[in-house]
């Protein structure tokens, strides 16, 4: 028996309509802009480019995601994939910044401060949640349902969020607490992970355009 592809594809969702706005998202149910509805099929297009098919996609409870997730598949002709859904996999919630323009927030409570929120890897906005707390519900979700798919020879696409991606993504990446702020996940660009056996990374591709 040949070895088991273990592909893990991660898709961030095309561009919302809050994002558009420049408004702080979270957990509000905002749809696609019309550009973040083209970032989704061309994601689908550039796997499909790249030879790419799924046995199994899973996403979060908010329509950008999975919106994201069905524009893709009907790119690459697979519409009828298993998908799973689970709040595990939603955005940080931004607690009381949510549906503020990220400029009046930097204006009310300082750069620095607003930096902090959006980037830091444990501090909370008001009422809301930390990257820390982000990875604290994606990550065993992650451990205890898409991992073993992928470790199982299935081949998995999760479309999610900045930070839901960015929680898996300091996993797979080996990023640290001082090293995770940095990283940024664009809108609509695959990533795609390879796995080995063991569960760490074999090869990572950036699929830009």
């Amino acid at each position: 028996m040949s070895d088991p592809d273990r592909l893990l594809v991660l898709l961030r969702h095309g561009e919302s309509e809050w994002n558009l706005k420049n408004l702080f998202t979270g957990w509000t149910d905002v749809d696609l802009s019309p550009k973040g509805v083209e970032e989704a099929k061309e994601a689908g297009r550039r796997l499909k480019a790249h030879g790419l098919t799924f046995d199994v996609a899973y996403t979060s409870v908010l329509i950008r995601a999975q919106k994201t997730l069905a524009l893709a598949l009907v790119e690459l002709g697979q519409t009828n994939l298993p998908e799973f859904r689970d709040q595990a996999l939603n955005e940080r919630h931004y607690g009381d910044l949510c549906g503020l323009n990220k400029d009046d927030a930097r204006k009310k409570w300082g750069e620095e401060q607003v930096h902090l929120w959006r980037r830091s890897y444990d501090v909370q906005p008001p009422g809301g949640e930390s990257l820390k707390d982000t990875v604290a519900r994606a990550l065993p979700y992650y451990c205890q349902n898409i991992l073993p798919d992928v470790l199982n020879g299935k081949r998995v696409l999760v479309a999610a969020h900045g930070n839901s991606l960015r929680a898996l993504v300091m996993v797979l990446d080996r990023l640290t607490p001082k090293t995770i702020p940095g990283m940024e996940i664009a809108t609509g660009v695959p990533l795609v992970y390879r796995l080995k056996a063991d569960s760490t990374v074999a090869s990572k591709e950036i699929l830009t355009a």
